[in-house]
Formats: structure tokens, C-alpha cells, sequence
């Protein structure tokens, strides 16, 4: 089975992250997967709008914690490896000229919540549930998700989030900013559908640079390299 489902219809690609039975978990074909095809998305003239969702009843879990174990096994090459391969998908959907929606069609937790965070716009149905859960595996956190989570809710509220592990609804997330939207849950692909439409029929150009512009300034590399090279002695423990 396909880790990654993609289809086009009407200037719009769907991409779904597709490990139903582990609530669309990332696997190592998923990460490789989305990330070619958003970086070939990202030149394709015939593409207006990109969703991401998830099959059957969840968005995503994040990282697989059933296959956590057995990454002791892997060289200190391998392991930065895969932290590069992660942590360059958020980049990625900030980057890409494109505007790219997720439809949160279910849990979003961890990592995969950082990956809705990290599109431009998200709507969520009913059901979805939204959380850091990193606290519970003893993570500090990946897939830029303190970055984002910062800017979407604000510091105070980022924080809580990220100390306490709540698991918060989808009204919630929409009163916090964290969603743009809400709909039904059974007419969350229709509402979804129609504004991707909408978007891949307007201005796709000045999108991309509205997308670009509306993104915070870049913070100063000495901090960051600071926290790599903190995360690369961590990884050698």
C-alpha cells in the first residue's frame, strides 16, 4: 500500500498522507513522498492549490511511536538524516509559491499537527481534535511546531499547550486561532473543494508573494545554529 495518495482535478492536488490503520502516522516513504511532491508541485503551472489530509478517520499522529525503539539501531548519520528529511517539510509549505490547505479531517497531534500548522490555511471538521503530545514521549518538539504554534496563538497560550499536552476540539482551536474554519464533518471535503477552487482560479502569482510576505522575518542564524548543534550532541548520546 501507498504511503502517499496524490491526485489533480481542477488546478487542485490532492495529497493524502494514507496509513489509516496508525491514524496516518509518518513513515520514512511518507516523509520522502511528500517531499518530492511538494517540491514538484511547487513548479507545476497546471497546480493552483495543494490540500493535504488524511485517509480514513485521522489527519496525522506525528511520528510513528511504535517505531521509535528500533531507531537505537541507526548510525548518528542516519539519525540526522531523517531529522533533515522531517524538518524539511515545513520549510517546504512556507516556501513553495503555492497556497496549500490542510484538511483536518481528524486527530492532529505531534508532528502532525506541526505539518497543519505549516500549511497557509486549515479547516478542520467537527470531530478534529488538536495537541502538541510531546510531553507524554518526553520530545521537546519537531516539524517547527513551536515556531508556528507561537505565531498562530500567541507565546503564553504556545507554551501551556506544549507543557500541559492538552487535547483541545475544534472550536477551540478556530476561538485560538489555531483553524481558519469549521465545517460539518460531512461537508468538510465539499467546503474544502470549494475553496481550494477558488483559490486555483485566482491570481496564482501574487499568492505565492502574498504567502511570502505574510510569513514573519527570518530570525538570526546564531541562535539556530546554537540549537543544531545542541540537537546534534543530543543525537550522539
Amino acid at each position: 500500500m501507498t504511503d502517499l495518495l496524490e491526485t489533480k482535478e481542477d488546478g487542485i492536488a490532492w495529497l493524502t498522507l494514507n496509513r489509516p490503520d496508525r491514524l496516518n502516522a509518518f513513515s520514512p516513504a511518507m516523509l520522502l513522498g511528500l517531499g518530492e511532491a511538494l517540491q514538484r508541485l511547487g513548479g507545476d503551472a497546471s497546480v493552483g492549490a495543494i490540500v493535504v489530509t488524511g485517509a480514513g478517520r485521522g489527519f496525522c499522529a506525528g511520528g510513528d511511536v511504535k517505531t521509535m525503539a528500533s531507531r537505537a539501531s541507526q548510525s548518528f548519520e542516519e539519525r540526522v538524516e531523517g531529522l533533515r528529511r522531517m524538518h524539511q517539510l515545513p520549510l517546504l509549505l512556507r516556501t513553495i509559491p503555492k497556497i496549500v490547505i490542510a484538511m483536518v479531517n481528524g486527530p492532529a497531534v505531534g508532528a502532525g499537527l506541526g505539518l497543519a500548522m505549516a500549511c497557509d490555511l486549515r479547516i478542520a471538521g467537527r470531530s478534529a481534535r488538536f495537541g502538541t503530545g510531546f510531553a507524554g514521549v518526553g520530545y521537546s518538539g519537531d516539524f517547527g511546531g513551536s515556531w508556528t504554534l507561537t505565531r498562530l496563538v500567541g507565546t503564553a497560550k504556545a507554551r501551556e499547550l506544549y507543557f500541559l499536552g492538552d487535547i483541545i476540539d475544534s472550536t477551540t482551536a478556530a476561538s485560538l486561532g489555531l483553524v481558519n474554519r469549521v465545517v460539518e464533518d460531512e461537508a468538510l471535503q465539499d467546503e474544502t473543494r470549494a475553496l481550494a477552487r477558488r483559490i486555483a482560479a485566482g491570481p496564482r502569482v501574487a499568492y505565492g508573494y502574498m504567502s511570502a510576505t505574510c510569513s514573519p522575518p527570518k530570525p538570526s542564524p546564531l541562535p539556530l545554529c546554537s540549537k543544531w548543534r545542541r540537537c546534534i550532541r543530543r543525537a550522539r548520546q
